[in-house]
């Protein structure tokens, strides 16, 4: 190998938001990751629902939370005022 063209390569312990920590070797010094295998949907089994720029609030704003008892009372109702102006 050439001298002087190749980084440093550190240990280092690798921190997750979650809480997981494990050492490895890196060529930054500092390690800090968002999402592990510990905390992954994918590894895991449970599904998170991580709400990136308030998309789930403009959802329910511009459709509503719309149920399926809720669309049933809607048409009863609907087939009632039908029924009393028929």
């Amino acid at each position: 190998m050439r001298e002087g063209i190749h980084p440093k390569y550190y240990e280092v312990e690798a921190r997750c938001a979650c809480g997981a920590t494990w050492n490895t070797r890196s060529t930054k010094p500092e390690l800090r990751l968002e999402i592990c295998s510990s905390c992954h949907p994918f590894f895991t089994g449970k599904q998170k629902l991580v709400d990136t720029e308030g998309r789930v609030e403009r959802f329910t704003k511009k459709y509503g939370a719309q149920t399926v008892e809720s669309q049933e009372k809607l048409r009863t109702a609907r087939k009632k005022d039908k029924a009393k102006s028929a």
